[in-house]
């Protein structure tokens, strides 16, 4: 009996420990770029939380304090961890969100926002999806998998199991991702957006000087043709700049160091 007691002690502390990393691990996978797109299918991300939590818990088990099974225990653990979760795939999806503001603007600048609209589950102009499956397919290529379970390792050093931060200083985080997502955009459509002016002020000009040629018809296979030579030959260093920037938050989702 004293075996059979200390297996099924061992058997509850192990899907304890399990339980309270799925709590962090499923928010992240369900808003996590690539993985919790709303194509891919509820059972893969379950399946893919659960193989992730298997791979996080023993790394992070010292981490886990002994902790007992009682409700009031119970409830705070699924309230602070389902939260931590929440924001830490909230600030991996403003990067996703960012690609998309900058397809958007790049493609409202140059006349090309209705181009195959409707392609993917989410709306989006041509560049913007473009922009996107390249970045997808270039952060999973680059092990961006393995960079998310470092990130979750990690995300309990900076922040303990049940142990909710403070709320000011979360809004202030909050803030500070959804700003940083905004400049990372423009950052990225901003070689379109200096084309565009350019474009309209030139437009305005010959307009001015020559009133009875349709500039209109002129000047629309030129931006177009210019947003497509833009696109082939920035697309690459936008995907580059935003990989790099989705690695940094990955390494220090707080801002810590």
């Amino acid at each position: 009996m004293t075996g059979l007691d200390e297996a099924l002690r061992l058997s509850q502390d192990i899907i304890w420990l399990h339980f309270i990393v799925f709590l962090r691990v499923g928010p992240i996978i369900a808003l996590f770029p690539g993985f919790g797109e709303q194509s891919v299918p509820v059972r893969i991300k379950l399946a893919l939380a659960l193989a992730m939590t298997t791979v996080v818990a023993p790394a992070i088990a010292p981490e886990i304090p002994a902790a007992s099974h009682e409700t009031t225990h119970l409830t705070r653990f699924v309230l602070a961890e389902t939260t931590l979760g929440t924001f830490l795939g909230i600030g991996i999806r403003l990067f996703l969100l960012a690609l998309q503001t900058a397809g958007s603007i790049a493609a409202q600048s140059t006349s090309l926002s209705q181009i195959l609209g409707n392609t993917g589950a989410t709306p989006l102009p041509a560049m913007g999806f473009v922009l996107v499956t390249g970045a997808l397919a270039l952060a999973m290529m680059l092990d961006l998998h393995v960079r998310l379970a470092e990130m979750t390792v990690l995300s309990y050093r900076i922040l303990p199991v049940a142990r909710m931060p403070d709320a000011g200083i979360l809004a202030q985080w909050g803030i500070g991702r959804v700003a940083h997502a905004f400049g990372l955009a423009f950052t990225l459509a901003a070689p379109f957006v200096i084309v565009s002016v350019l474009y309209n002020l030139t437009l305005g000009i010959i307009n001015r000087a020559m009133p009875q040629l349709m500039v209109v018809f002129v000047g629309a296979p030129v931006i177009t043709g210019a947003a497509l030579f833009l696109l082939m030959l920035l697309a690459p260093t936008m995907i580059a700049i935003w990989v790099e920037a989705l690695q940094a938050f990955i390494v220090n989702p707080l801002g810590t160091r």
